[in-house]
């Protein structure tokens, strides 16, 4: 574990901070019953454990009623008779009649006629261990809780632990995730599917509103102008890719649609009136240039309170907020320009003619 978080924290680029999530080793009283001695003097090694337990712990007796309460019955011995080593010698249990009675008894310094003190037959030895030995999945294991450094995404730091490990690590080490790392390894892996099943949902809707598998194509080929601009902004502001951002990526890719859309639209519109594919197109983009404008500013200017949240959760508002802006002026400016082109190459591609004719 030294290594590791020498490793981890000693100029590391991308972890901050990293320290165990336990209690470093402190002195502990080992106890062990030599049985072999307890038989030999004819006692029960259940009164042997009984006897350890009512001198070192709270042991519960019984319930009495007390001005109409129920009050527990407990037995423990002094705190004085039990401060040291020493103790052992003051406490007798029944020699000779390897009884299960859980007798014993305190008698000072001076032993009685037939009775053994602990000390006979408990053995104790003072060692340095952990209070407590953390298990995970059966295996000795050390939980360790860290952060990334400032600008450096939880992904990050994590990707350098495991190299750490399989790298700097002697043999028979290994790693696993748990809680909120868990969580994110696991929604990781997930979101090159639910990006594409996001395409994918917007790809079917618009094909069937088209009633054609080119057209939807135009607009879906604007999505990637915007995905570019959220990354551009997070990465100019420092933001991590983390689960806030995904979801913004997933709103900029119907918001980037939405504007595509409206082009497309009209210019669909302009073509069934008989106008040919290079005036409609230029008539649509003409016509829906300021409600996209507008529209894309007005969204843009709602989410900039996200942008400079402050306080509690700020920056996940800030993470989310900076993805959805940058996405949406992306969009909003390269998209009102592209959108035409990628709708001119599409409908050339299955027969449309910028000439004077009409739509085939």
């Amino acid at each position: 574990m030294g290594a590791l978080l020498g490793k981890a924290t000693t100029n590391n680029p991308n972890i901050g901070s990293m320290q165990p999530n336990e209690l470093p080793p402190a002195p502990q009283l080992k106890l062990s019953v030599d049985r072999t001695q307890a038989e030999s003097m004819g006692l029960s090694i259940s009164d042997v454990y009984t006897g350890l337990q009512l001198m070192l712990a709270p042991v519960y007796v019984n319930d009495f009623m007390y001005e109409g309460r129920v009050l527990r019955v407990t037995m423990q011995a002094d705190a004085e008779f039990r401060r040291s080593e020493e103790s052992f010698n003051r406490f007798y249990l029944p020699a000779g009649t390897n009884s299960t009675n859980n007798r014993f008894s305190f008698a000072g310094d001076t032993a009685t006629d037939g009775m053994v003190p602990l000390s006979s037959v408990v053995r104790s030895q003072w060692t340095i261990a952990a209070p407590a030995q953390a298990r995970f999945n059966g295996f000795p294991a050390v939980n360790l809780n860290g952060s990334p450094k400032p600008g450096k995404s939880s992904g990050q730091a994590m990707n350098e632990v495991e190299r750490i490990v399989r790298q700097d690590l002697p043999p028979g080490f290994s790693f696993d995730w748990a809680g909120q790392s868990f969580q994110e390894r696991l929604s990781g892996a997930e979101a090159p599917m639910l990006f594409a099943l996001s395409i994918l949902v917007v790809f079917l809707c618009l094909a069937a509103l088209y009633e054609s598998w080119a057209t939807p194509i135009a607009v879906l080929l604007v999505v990637p102008v915007g995905i570019i601009g959220s990354a551009l902004a997070a990465f100019l502001t420092g933001k991590p890719n983390d689960v806030f951002f995904k979801v913004g990526l997933i709103t900029i890719i119907g918001l980037s649609a939405k504007n595509a859309i409206l082009i497309v639209e009209f210019a669909l519109e302009e073509q069934k009136r008989g106008k040919p594919l290079y005036e409609s197109v230029i008539e649509a983009a003409r016509l829906r240039l300021r409600p996209i404008l507008m529209t894309s500013f007005a969204f843009i200017l709602g989410v900039l309170p996200l942008v400079f949240a402050t306080g509690a959760g700020a920056n996940a508002r800030r993470a989310l907020g900076t993805g959805v802006a940058g996405g949406m002026l992306s969009a909003v400016v390269l998209g009102v320009l592209l959108a035409p082109i990628f709708y001119v190459a599409i409908r050339r591609m299955v027969g449309d003619k910028l000439t004077l004719e009409g739509p085939t």
